[in-house]
């Protein structure tokens, strides 16, 4: 079983003691809900002082506060406790298969599996085995590296991507008769999961055999030699360029060849296949804060104009009349996007566009205008309805994003590399992993 030649590792998986509240535990991805702290007060509420994931990770919310190096000893502190006192226990080495349930889909399967971090690369030229599908932000990394680099376990929010249109990976084992491991209802519309331990070696060697002809004949070149795109970043693209870099860190600081033995070289994630039918690519909006409406689409007009191209200002009576107006430019010589600050509406015409994707030719505007403006923030929001409500506060707009077909994907990233950064979500914020697994990222 050659399981390196496909940058997989069979994981040791830390599971919460089985007496313990899982609905408690498990706590939805850390990047999730960032301009929304009343969904992070609610968490805080029904954890209360039990033991969950909640204590172990990083809400990024919270990034800027000025607790933050209390609050990352603390999650360094909680996660030794867990370790100590047996709130988490080893499980055999092996994969766990998981069934996600959630308001949007009935079902949205999964395989939680360690990759090898030789095997990947960012950079907009990679040819490695896994890759980002946006563009990676290197300045995002140091906040992300602080909380990692001393802490003992690791807990994946990581959603990787397999193109598998024959269903010949993941949606087999279900008939195994696998051994279930949890099945529990997920906190404030989280849905349900249940997972199931892997850890026949013949199962295992199936996984191996079915991943290693996905990858082609290509496979038995040389690691120099090869061009293939087996793994695509889904959801937790920074998170896993954090892993990366501390691994690198790791063995750049390595003395002997045993640092490649080292935990720190995998990362804990869920391969998720494209043509699942529960998986649904939902776009990402934005919303300027601390700008005045009129001035940041009076600098949209000046820069576009300054790049060759025209854009047109349209006024909605809603935001549906918007989206409507927005669908309608199909041709792709416009590129329509729909904004809404404090009760106004609209629709942006780029004219001749000299990129191919709306969420391109907007954020290179935006990246332009935050250079230029020393109070305005940008996020990054999950659902229409979240973008109409932060766009009523003063000084304030949101754009509305179509969403990227998922079938385009592999061949997108294959021939142009990577997209803009947060160009499509894998589901909506309510459907992205909950922290369940851990796995030791230290001897």
């Amino acid at each position: 079983m050659n399981l390196d030649n496909i940058g997989l590792k069979i994981p040791t998986i830390l599971l919460p003691n089985p007496e313990m509240d899982l609905t408690r535990w498990a706590v939805i991805a850390c990047d999730q809900y960032t301009s929304q702290a009343d969904y992070w007060d609610q968490v805080e509420e029904i954890v209360g002082a039990a033991p969950s994931t909640l204590r172990l990770t990083f809400p990024e919310i919270y990034l800027e506060d000025a607790d933050k190096n209390e609050r990352i000893s603390n999650i360094n502190q909680a996660m030794e406790q867990y370790l100590d006192n047996a709130t988490l226990i080893e499980q055999s080495p092996g994969f766990i298969l998981v069934d996600r349930k959630t308001s949007h889909a009935p079902s949205r399967k999964g395989l939680i599996v360690a990759l090898d971090l030789e095997h990947y690369d960012y950079s907009a030229d990679s040819k490695s085995l896994i890759r980002a599908t946006e563009g990676t932000i290197v300045e995002r990394l140091p906040p992300r590296i602080k909380v990692r680099e001393n802490a003992k376990i690791e807990l994946p929010h990581i959603m990787v991507l397999i193109d598998d249109p024959d269903k010949t990976v993941i949606e087999p084992l279900f008939q195994l008769g696998l051994e279930k491991l949890y099945d529990v209802d997920l906190m404030l519309d989280g849905g349900h999961i249940k997972g199931y331990l892997i850890d026949d070696p013949n199962h295992i060697q199936t996984i191996a055999e079915a991943i290693t002809r996905l990858a082609g004949p290509d496979i038995d070149k040389p690691v120099d030699d090869r061009n293939i795109l087996l793994f695509a970043m889904g959801d937790g693209n920074h998170s896993f360029a954090t892993a990366k870099a501390i691994w690198e860190k790791n063995k750049a600081e390595a003395t002997d060849d045993s640092i490649m033995e080292h935990p720190s070289r995998y990362a804990l994630v869920e391969l998720v296949n494209l043509h699942d039918e529960g998986l649904e690519f939902e776009a990402i909006h934005r919303v300027l804060f601390k700008a005045p409406p009129d001035k940041v689409l009076e600098r949209m007009e000046r820069y576009f104009l300054d790049n060759g191209m025209e854009l047109f200002l349209k006024v909605c009576k809603s935001i549906k009349e918007a989206k409507e107006i927005a669908e309608s430019y199909t041709d792709g010589k416009t590129h329509a996007i729909p904004f809404i600050a404090q009760g106004s509406y609209g629709v942006a015409l780029i004219q001749n566009p000299r990129l191919t994707l709306e969420v391109a030719s907007l954020q290179a505007f935006l990246d332009d205008f935050l250079k230029h403006s020393l109070t305005a923030e940008l996020d990054y929001i999950h659902g229409e309805e979240a973008v109409i409500k932060l766009s009523n506060k003063p000084d304030s707009i949101g754009f509305i994003l179509p969403a990227l077909s998922k079938f385009s994907l592999f061949k997108s990233i294959a021939k142009d590399g990577a997209l803009p950064r947060k160009t499509f979500s894998m589901g909506e914020a309510d459907e992205k992993r909950f922290y369940l697994e851990c796995r030791k990222i230290t001897p």
